[in-house]
């Protein structure tokens, strides 16, 4: 029984010291119990035969997790709270990187666009990293000692608060909150950096928006901030309401007129023609921002057709 021998010492290396006398002894009666049924019926087995029931037990690292199953990184009660923590520091971390970056990036003349894009996107990476490398072993160290009981759940909660059976769309994404929410934050940034900027630095910037536009969107700064709530209070319920649609609704419908009302006015861009001669032609830039911006105003304009459908669904 030379195999047998050799299939329980693959099991035990695979098992914690502590318990592979004591696994070991119960696999060898149970490998033994089905070799002696096995000779009942077909009489005196060979080495062939031992090895085919063997691996039809299966791999020695796979009996050996059903004895002591594997323990996962994060334990399992913690794991909605390491989701939901995840996603908030890596959402809080993208939204304070965009106004860090884009700062820079209009206050500086050596920031070009593909720069800015590059920067935004390797820096990002960098924090996330460092971010869910921090959470991770947090959670990690938390998982090692035994989870209390409810730690995932409030013990006081109540079966009759829970909300309404609603379909699937009705749950907001944490990522879509936070991609609203570095939006609006991107777009007060890009309004109002020159209230903190010197002459000297604004004569440095690449690219500026035209006084016209820099007057409608401060005009339009209300609406971003009213923007800036709304997610705050998606944040906080989680849930669509019809009140909550509602408001959605006007805020995209809002933004979609002041885009397209941008995409009317001329001139867009305020650029410095010395700067960008012999690299874009200053008629193509102005022809592409406004397309841009109609292109940009599709997106609340979809969202708010959208939430009308599903208001008249909630009723």
């Amino acid at each position: 029984m030379e195999l047998v021998k050799r299939y329980i010492a693959a099991v035990q290396r695979e098992l914690p010291e502590s318990k592979r006398d004591e696994i070991g002894r119960e696999l060898n009666a149970n490998i033994m119990d089905q070799l002696d049924a096995l000779t009942e019926q077909q009489g005196e087995q060979s080495n062939a035969d031992v090895a085919a029931l063997l691996k039809k037990m299966g791999h020695p690292r796979t009996v050996a997790q059903q004895f002591v199953p594997v323990q996962p990184l994060i334990n399992a009660s913690y794991m909605a709270l390491y989701k939901n923590t995840l996603f908030m520091v890596l959402g809080v971390l993208f939204v304070l990187h965009i106004v860090d970056v884009t700062t820079h990036w209009l206050s500086s003349a050596d920031m070009g666009l593909i720069s800015y894009v590059l920067v935004l996107l390797g820096g990002f990476i960098d924090e996330a990293c460092f971010g869910f490398t921090s959470i991770t072993l947090a959670f990690w160290l938390m998982s090692r000692q035994q989870p209390a009981a409810n730690t995932s759940c409030n013990a006081n909660w109540q079966p009759e608060k829970l909300p309404l059976a609603g379909p699937g769309w009705q749950h907001i994404a944490l990522q879509d909150i936070f991609t609203d929410l570095a939006s609006y934050i991107f777009l007060l940034v890009v309004i109002w950096y020159p209230w903190w900027q010197s002459a000297e630095q604004l004569a440095q910037g690449s690219l500026f928006l035209s006084s016209n536009v820099r007057t409608i969107l401060q005009y339009s700064t209300p609406v971003i901030v009213l923007g800036i709530v709304h997610s705050l209070w998606q944040l906080q319920q989680r849930l669509w309401s019809r009140s909550m649609l509602a408001s959605h609704v006007l805020l995209n419908t809002t933004i979609a007129v002041i885009a397209l009302y941008l995409a009317s006015t001329s001139p867009l861009l305020q650029l410095n023609a010395e700067r960008w001669y012999g690299i874009f032609n200053l008629q193509q830039l102005e022809r592409s921002a406004m397309i841009t911006l109609i292109i940009i105003a599709m997106f609340p304009a979809w969202e708010a057709l959208r939430d009308v459908f599903r208001l008249r669904k909630l009723r």
